[in-house]
C-alpha cells in the first residue's frame, strides 16, 4: 500500500499546488462579479489548504505503512484520500458551482481526515 499512497500523495499535492494557485490568480476574476464571491474564494482557500496539509499527511501513512504493515496505517491513508476528496472536494464544487448544499456533506470528509490523524497515533502505538 506504501507505494500507492505515496503516489497518490504525489497527485494530490500537485493538484493541491496547482488549485491553490488558480485559487490565488484566475479565481477571483471569475468570482469577483458574484455576490457571494468574497466568501467562495474563502471556501477554496479552505479546501486548497486542507488539501495539501493531507496530501503531506497521506505520504506520512505511506512511511508508518512501510515501518508498520497493516491495519491503522493502511486504514489511514485511505482515510486520507476520502478525507480530501469528500472535504476539499466539496468545497471545490461549491465554490464553483455556488451549490451550498454540498456543504452538508463537507463535514464527513473532515471526520475522514480526524480518523486518518487517529489511525496514524494507533499505528505509532503499535
Amino acid at each position: 500500500m506504501e507505494r500507492t499512497f505515496l503516489m497518490l500523495a504525489g497527485i494530490f499535492g500537485c493538484l493541491a499546488v496547482a488549485f491553490g494557485a488558480f485559487g490565488a490568480h484566475g479565481l477571483e476574476r471569475i468570482l469577483a462579479d458574484a455576490p457571494d464571491g468574497a466568501k467562495r474564494l474563502e471556501w477554496w482557500h479552505t479546501a486548497a489548504h486542507y488539501h495539501l496539509i493531507h496530501a503531506l499527511a497521506l505520504g506520512l501513512a505511506a512511511w508508518a505503512a512501510s515501518r508498520s504493515p497493516g491495519g491503522a496505517a493502511t486504514f489511514a491513508g485511505f482515510a486520507f484520500v476520502a478525507g480530501i476528496v469528500i472535504f476539499s472536494g466539496s468545497l471545490y464544487v461549491m465554490t464553483l458551482t455556488g451549490i451550498r448544499w454540498l456543504g452538508a456533506i463537507t463535514p464527513l470528509g473532515g471526520l475522514a481526515l480526524i480518523a486518518g490523524w487517529i489511525a496514524i497515533a494507533a499505528s505509532a502505538g503499535r
